[in-house]
C-alpha cells in the first residue's frame, strides 16, 4: 500500500479464521487503520494484493459497497453514529430500501430488520429515542448492530477499529460480552486497540505490525502478557518510570479548589500542591470528567474558586481565555476536534499560544524564537517525523498528543489539567507522555489528570480522588494498585475483568 513515495504496507499478510477474536496491534503509524481502510474498500491495495472472505476472492480495487456485501463490516472508534437521529434512522442509515414505484420508505420493514438484528444480539435498544440521549454501552451496541447488518451469522468478518476507545469500564464489559455471541456464530472478528490489555482478555491470536511489516502474524495470545506484547511490538523493552516523592500539599505551595458547581459536580473540593499529580476517576457519569472543562472555562461553572498562589478566580466568571493567562492549561479528551487546528503545522499549534499572548506585549513572538521553541519540544518528545512544518493532521494520533502536549506545557503553567492523556495512542507513546507528565510534576507544576484507565492511574498519580454522583467519595494514595482503584469505583472486594478468557474448546 502505497501514498505518494511512501509505502505505508509492505507485503502484509492476515489471515482472520472463522470463529475467533484476532488482535491486530502496533504503534500509531504502523499500518493499522490503513489495513482496515483496504479491507473495507476506503483505500486501494498496490497490484498483487489479494483479499478474500470465506474462501472468495474479491475484485481489486474492491468497492466499499462490494465488501460489504461480502459481509466484511467496521465499527469505528468514534462509533459513526449521529447524535440527533433516533437509533432507528442510525440503523437503517444507507441501507433504507424504500419502495420502487412510490419512492417511499416502508418504515415499518426498516424497524423490523433493525428488530431482527438487536434479537441476534440479545440486546434491546428503543428505537425511536436520539442517540444522543443513549448510554454509551447503548451506543456501542447500536453501532455494533449497524454493523452486523452486513454480516450473516457465522459468515463474514467485523472489524473494530479503535472502538473500545471511548468506552468505560462497565460499556468495556458489555461490548466484550457482545462479541462473545459474535464469534459463538463462526463470524470472524478483528480486534485493532491499543490496550493490551484487552488483547491478553479477549484475542485468541495476535497479528503484530511494525512500520508497516508484519513482525508477528497470528501468534496464540495464551499465556501471554501485556509486557510481552509491548516488547514485541517495540522490539524492546520499555524503562520503568519512576515516580518522584510527592511534595506535602499543606507545606508546599498549592492550588485548590473549592465549592466547584455546575454540569456533572456539585461542592467539590481539593487541593493539588506544585510538584504533584492528582488523578480524578469514576464511573461514567460520576463527574470526574467533567471537572477539567470547569477548572478551565471550557464549560461554565455555576460556582466556585480556584486558588493560585498569586491570585483567586472566580470559576463561574472563568473563560479559556482568562485560565491561560492565569496559568491554567487543558488538555483536552478530543485532540482532533478540541485540541489541534488539524489544517496546520507542528510549529503553527505548538506555538499558538505564545503568538497570541505575546501578540499584546511589546515583544512580539518572532521567527526565531519559534524555531527554537518548537524544536527542543519536537526532540524532547521524540515527535515523528520532525519536522516542525508537518500538517499536524498528517501525524499518527501518538505524535499528535505529543504535539497537542508541547502546545501547552511551553506555557509553563501552573495549574496542568489533563483527560485521558494516553487515549487511542501507542504504548511507546503513552510511554513517553507519561514521563513527560511526571517530568512537568518534577519540575514545580501542579498537575490534575482526570481518566478511566486504572493501570495508568496508578503509575502516575501521587493521589487518586474516586468520584460518585457528582462528589469526591474517596481519596487513595500513591501505592494504590489498579486493583485498589477498580475497587474503589465499584465498592466490590475484587477487580472485574473485562471478560473471562473463553475456554480452550
Amino acid at each position: 500500500m502505497t501514498f505518494g513515495t511512501s509505502r505505508v504496507l509492505k507485503d502484509v499478510t492476515l489471515e482472520v479464521a472463522p470463529g475467533e477474536i484476532h488482535g491486530l496491534i502496533g504503534q500509531n503509524g504502523s499500518g493499522k487503520s490503513t489495513l482496515a481502510k483496504v479491507l473495507t474498500g476506503l483505500y486501494d491495495p498496490d497490484s498483487g494484493t489479494r483479499l478474500s472472505v470465506d474462501g472468495i476472492d474479491l475484485s481489486l480495487p474492491v468497492r466499499p459497497s462490494e465488501s460489504r456485501a461480502r459481509g466484511v463490516a467496521v465499527v469505528h472508534q468514534s462509533l459513526g453514529l449521529v447524535p440527533e437521529a433516533s437509533v432507528l434512522e442510525n440503523m437503517r442509515l444507507g441501507r433504507l430500501k424504500g419502495s420502487r414505484f412510490l419512492r417511499k420508505i416502508d418504515w415499518a420493514a426498516e424497524r423490523a430488520d433493525a428488530e431482527r438484528v438487536f434479537e441476534r444480539l440479545g440486546r434491546s435498544v428503543p428505537l425511536d429515542v436520539p442517540v444522543a440521549t443513549l448510554r454509551e454501552d447503548e451506543r456501542a451496541t447500536v453501532a455494533i448492530a449497524r454493523a452486523l447488518q452486513d454480516v450473516h451469522p457465522g459468515e463474514g468478518l467485523i472489524i473494530f477499529d479503535e472502538s473500545t476507545r471511548a468506552l468505560g469500564r462497565k460499556a468495556l464489559e458489555h461490548f466484550f460480552g457482545m462479541l462473545d455471541d459474535i464469534v459463538a456464530t463462526g463470524t470472524a472478528c478483528l480486534l485493532i486497540t491499543h490496550r493490551l490489555e484487552e488483547i491478553v482478555d479477549a484475542a485468541d491470536r495476535v497479528t503484530i505490525l511494525r512500520d508497516g511489516r508484519v513482525i508477528e502474524g497470528g501468534r496464540a495470545v495464551r499465556g501471554m502478557s501485556e509486557a510481552d506484547l509491548t516488547a514485541l511490538m517495540l522490539g524492546r523493552d520499555l524503562i520503568n518510570i519512576e515516580k518522584t516523592p510527592a511534595p506535602d500539599v499543606a507545606t508546599a505551595e498549592a492550588v485548590h479548589i473549592e465549592d466547584l458547581s455546575g454540569r456533572g459536580v456539585q461542592g467539590v473540593g481539593f487541593a493539588v500542591a506544585a510538584g504533584e499529580v492528582v488523578g480524578l476517576t469514576g464511573l461514567g457519569g460520576s463527574g470526574y470528567d467533567d471537572v477539567p472543562y470547569l477548572l478551565t472555562g471550557a464549560t461554565p461553572a455555576d460556582s466556585g474558586r480556584i486558588s493560585l498562589p498569586d491570585e483567586t478566580i472566580d470559576a463561574s466568571k472563568l473563560t479559556p481565555s482568562a485560565a491561560i493567562r492565569a496559568g491554567i492549561a487543558l488538555v483536552p479528551e478530543g485532540r482532533d476536534y478540541s485540541g489541534l487546528a488539524m489544517a496546520m503545522s507542528v510549529s503553527e499549534n505548538t506555538t499558538f499560544p505564545q503568538t497570541a499572548r505575546r501578540s499584546r506585549s511589546l515583544r512580539p513572538f518572532n521567527a526565531r524564537d519559534e524555531k527554537a521553541l518548537v524544536s527542543g519540544w519536537i526532540e524532547r518528545l521524540d515527535v515523528q517525523p520532525p519536522d516542525p512544518h508537518k500538517i499536524v493532521g498528517t501525524l499518527s494520533g501518538g505524535n499528535q498528543q505529543k504535539v497537542l502536549l508541547a502546545k501547552w506545557l511551553a506555557t509553563k503553567p501552573q495549574l496542568f489539567v489533563l483527560h485521558e492523556p494516553t487515549q487511542a495512542v501507542d504504548v511507546g507513546a503513552r510511554h513517553t507522555i507519561v514521563e513527560t507528565i511526571r517530568q512537568a510534576a518534577a519540575q514545580g507544576c501542579a498537575v490534575v489528570v482526570s481518566g478511566s484507565d486504572e493501570n495508568e492511574l496508578a503509575l502516575l498519580c501521587d493521589r487518586i480522588l474516586v468520584f460518585s454522583e457528582g462528589e469526591i467519595r474517596k481519596e487513595l494514595g500513591g501505592d494504590s494498585t489498579p486493583d485498589d482503584i477498580v475497587n474503589a469505583i465499584y465498592a466490590t472486594g475484587s477487580r472485574t475483568k473485562l471478560r473471562q478468557r473463553r475456554q480452550a474448546s
